[in-house]
């Protein structure tokens, strides 16, 4: 594939994706064995085994558009499960930083989700990818809460921050607050796209991210639940992949998840 540099067997089916390919070391310390596959611009791959099961992790880079190509060329060469693994800002006050944020479904502001389908086309992870991200983090005993996130194509006007100069205008002054008032968890950059792409291909996806800041305290700590994350992701991908094994394909509902339990 042009821009992952990755071809059909180089990578597993289980993926996580990280935005930042920096984050790819702090993946591959928590597997047993772990190696480096590619890495060309945004996209840096590795391959490696938790567990037992063989899973990779590929960065996306920030934003719809270079995340819907991660999407697209790792769907050609076989992946079909996708865990989005990165971080967030809570725009609920009583998110406190480190808390894991489970999507479940994303407000498509990512724009590059709109080359795809429909603005009424919800973007909605998968129901088993889900439950399997909510007992991982039971398992662990992280503190994480489930709900819709908003995925915008700015981090800053688009998040309701202001621009160059204090640049802002009316939708970006309302928009958290609107947000708030609907009961939204949080800003990222990605789900959407990633969600809207895996429903409309018959993938799987999830998407767990570390609240790092609360826009509303104004609390930020630096990376705070980042390995929390990656440990719940990691275990997401396993039990998905055992109850994958145990009906020999990809299982179709939650009720053939809570069997391997």
């Amino acid at each position: 594939m042009y821009h992952i540099m990755l071809g059909p067997g180089d990578i597993p089916s289980y993926v996580l994706l990280p935005g930042d390919p920096g984050r790819i070391d702090t993946i591959m310390s928590t597997w047993e064995s772990a190696q480096e596959i590619a890495f060309h611009r945004e996209y840096r791959s590795a391959r490696g085994v938790y567990k037992g099961v063989e899973i990779g992790a590929v960065s996306t880079g920030i934003g719809g558009p270079s995340t819907s190509i991660a999407i697209e060329e790792l769907a050609r060469i076989g992946v079909h499960t996708f865990i989005r693994v990165g971080t967030t800002g809570a725009i609920q006050p009583d998110i406190e930083p480190g808390t894991l944020i489970i999507a479940s479904a994303a407000v498509r502001f990512d724009g590059a989700s709109h080359e795809y389908a429909y603005s009424e086309f919800p973007a909605s992870a998968t129901p088993d990818a889900v439950l399997a991200l909510v007992e991982a983090a039971e398992r662990l005993g992280y503190t994480y809460r489930v709900g819709v996130v908003a995925s915008t194509s700015s981090f800053h006007v688009g998040q309701s921050r202001p621009g160059y100069k204090g640049y802002q205008w009316s939708r970006g002054d309302a928009l958290m607050k609107d947000l708030q008032r609907m009961g939204v968890l949080s800003f990222e950059m990605e789900a959407a796209t990633l969600f809207t792409l895996t429903n409309i291909y018959g993938l799987r996806s999830g998407c767990v991210c570390a609240a790092i800041a609360n826009r509303v305290t104004n609390e930020f700590i630096k990376n705070k639940g980042v390995r929390e994350t990656i440990s719940v992701a990691n275990e997401a991908l396993r039990i998905l992949a055992r109850a994958d094994k145990r009906y020999g394909r990809k299982i179709h509902s939650v009720t053939e998840l809570y069997s391997v339990l």
